[in-house]
């Protein structure tokens, strides 16, 4: 017995010197409402427990988020990403999640995740990767996974046969199911499925054009709805 308990005394001596027991915590998290307008509900699909949204409510992964005509939501889903659902669209939360260094709640945050479904719709996304926490967001629909690679504001519309993305800012990455990835620069757009190697110039498509004038309009109302947020947050 006393064998076994000074190599244990050792063994978390060592441990703990080459700091090689502390794993990465990773948790899943909710997505915080900044503003809704109209009739918004959101609930388990699964379940068919849908109810109304409240600007207490909070989403969790596996969440569907439906909007009515003429209602908007406004969302923070993880610090650095933030969207507005358009009327008549509807989204699943994929995934949520933050990753930190140890389960000290002083530890360093490592990484920030944020994974969405369009099922149809529009959702405009204002994307900042500021800090030094890398953080990953993508907007999946059936036709193409959509990527900002870097700090970026771009609109996605899908009526679940066709998909649009449009670029304002920055730029984002859409790789298709079956296809290649295309780098969408400001300015730009791509249209899935497409038979185009590159991005098309937005001023080019009455579309595009309304998509970049719609995601320049909630712009403002996003950095200012998130300022507030990051003072309030608690993490």
């Amino acid at each position: 017995m006393r064998f076994v308990s000074i190599s244990s005394v050792f063994a978390l001596y060592f441990c703990l010197l080459a700091n090689g027991c502390s794993k990465d915590i990773s948790r899943a998290t909710a997505a915080t409402v900044l503003s809704v307008k109209g009739k918004v509900v959101f609930g388990n699909p699964e379940k068919n427990d849908l109810q109304p949204l409240t600007s207490q409510s909070k989403i969790y992964v596996g969440n569907i988020v439906r909007t009515s005509e003429g209602s908007s939501l406004n969302l923070a889903l993880i610090p650095g990403v933030f969207v507005q659902l358009s009327g008549k669209s509807e989204i699943t939360i994929e995934d949520l999640r933050l990753t930190k260094d140890g389960n000290d709640t002083a530890g360093r945050m490592l990484g920030r995740r944020a994974w969405i479904r369009l099922n149809r719709g529009r959702v405009v996304s204002l994307f900042s990767q500021s800090d030094k926490t890398p953080s990953v967001f993508r907007v999946t629909t059936r036709q193409v996974t959509l990527s900002p690679d870097s700090d970026c504001l771009f609109s996605v519309w899908t009526d679940g046969t066709t998909t649009r993305a449009t670029c304002d800012r920055g730029e984002v990455s859409g790789t298709a199911n079956a296809g290649p990835t295309l780098k969408i620069g400001a300015g730009y757009f791509s249209r899935w499925p497409t038979a185009s190697k590159e991005p098309i110039v937005a001023a080019a498509d009455a579309d595009a054009q309304v998509d970049v004038k719609t995601a320049l309009e909630i712009e403002p109302e996003l950095l200012n709805q998130a300022a507030d947020w990051r003072n309030r947050r608690a993490f």
